[in-house]
């Protein structure tokens, strides 16, 4: 088996990075899901609610980032701009971040029509995995749960097998793409190795309306949730993927080899 896909999201719910290289830190991929978009309360954003957040890309820059957006001009920040601190609320969890300037407060408020704040988690936060599913401690950035994500190339094709109009593995937001398994082999794995670092696999991945917005069009549809609903749904919800803890730090590239280790 190989890891064919890796894959960040630097902002929660935007548009992600496909790499061919990726370091592993405490946190999980580096700079994965460490911007994060929140209403006048603080409490986080996603496409679930704002469809329009699938046409915001990124790009990281040696000092911030720097965001896209159809008919925008492009906004660059820096992290030396990030002077303001509070509390950023994800599901259940308050999180200590960092506050954009209202210059970025402006830019996404013009794109989505909606009062929000552009916050980012610096090194000193530290969100918990839920524990759960996880005993130890082990921080996340703003992913809905846990570091990592990964999904197979088999499952995804069996998927599209099932529906009248195939999707593409972006609809599902993995971090970790693999090929050289059978369709959902990863569901029966407690733990792999991937290159040089472990990962216990702690939770199948329950998935959400977000599956069904078009990339290019922003519109939401019934696919492929009613597809999965129908043959992929458990205690958990309808689940597609798995949710992985890393158990070390290091470096990931594509190419490396998968291994199941239990």
């Amino acid at each position: 088996m190989q890891l064919t896909q890796l894959n960040i999201y630097p902002a929660k719910s935007m548009r992600g990075i496909a790499l061919e290289r990726a370091v592993v830190t405490s946190f999980g991929l580096h700079n994965d899901r460490r911007w994060m978009l929140v209403d006048e309360s603080g409490k986080f954003i996603t496409q679930r609610k704002y469809a329009a957040m699938t046409w915001i890309e990124s790009c990281l820059t040696d000092c911030g980032i720097i965001f896209q957006a159809p008919e925008m001009e492009p906004l660059v920040l820096s992290l030396d701009q990030l002077d303001q601190s509070g509390i950023a609320t994800v599901w259940r969890d308050e999180v200590p971040v960092l506050r954009a300037p209202a210059v970025a407060s402006q830019w996404f408020e013009r794109f989505l029509g909606v009062a929000c704040h552009l916050v980012y988690m610096p090194e000193t936060s530290f969100r918990q995995v839920d524990r759960n599913y996880f005993s130890a401690d082990q921080r996340v950035g703003f992913a809905d749960g846990f570091p990592f994500l990964l999904i197979s190339e088999a499952s995804l094709e069996d998927l599209n097998g099932r529906l009248a109009e195939s999707v593409p593995m972006t609809r599902f937001r993995p971090n970790l793409v693999i090929s050289g398994c059978a369709a959902y082999e990863e569901d029966r794995w407690k733990k792999v190795r991937i290159g040089s670092i472990e990962f216990d696999i702690v939770k199948p991945c329950s998935r959400c309306v977000m599956t069904t917005i078009d990339a290019q069009t922003g519109r939401k549809g019934v696919e492929p949730l009613a597809t999965l609903a129908k043959y992929r749904k458990n205690d958990f919800g309808v689940c597609f993927g798995q949710n992985l803890v890393h158990k070390g730090v290091g470096e990931l590239r594509v190419g490396d080899s998968v291994e199941f280790i239990g």
